[in-house]
């Protein structure tokens, strides 16, 4: 039988806040599709996300909207074309700069699942 290209169908849920201070829309996430997801995230202006590890490699290309990315002592301004490649367990956050929101797709390799995040801030012990 030869191969064709096969429908995944809308998950049928709408974007939804995150306790990363982020807004996530799932675009691909599934159990019979391990090794990759695929998401897109919105962070309003001035809102600085999470400082947060993930045990898996993550992919951001920005679709638009302004950011300073940081993470592992880095941080660098990012924009519309720019991709961001992050190695599993790096630390990480970004915050949107400008008017607008900051826009991106979240490739992760292999899928993200939630179990696999980690926040930084709540290990960090409060003054």
């Amino acid at each position: 039988m030869p191969l064709a290209p096969r429908l995944l169908p809308a998950s049928g849920h709408g974007e939804f806040p995150t306790d990363e201070r982020c807004h996530i829309l799932e675009l691909l996430n599934r159990d019979e599709l391990p090794g990759v997801s695929l998401a897109r995230a919105r962070v309003e202006p001035g809102v600085t996300t999470e400082l947060h590890t993930l045990d898996v490699r993550e992919i951001y290309v920005v679709l638009s909207g302004r950011g300073l990315m940081e993470g592992g002592g880095a941080a660098f301004p990012v924009g519309p074309g720019d991709a961001v490649d992050i190695p599993a367990g790096a630390p990480q956050r970004v915050t949107a700069v400008g008017d607008d929101d900051l826009v991106f797709l979240c490739l992760c390799l292999p899928r993200f699942r939630p179990e696999g995040y980690r926040s930084l801030e709540a290990a960090a012990p409060t003054p």
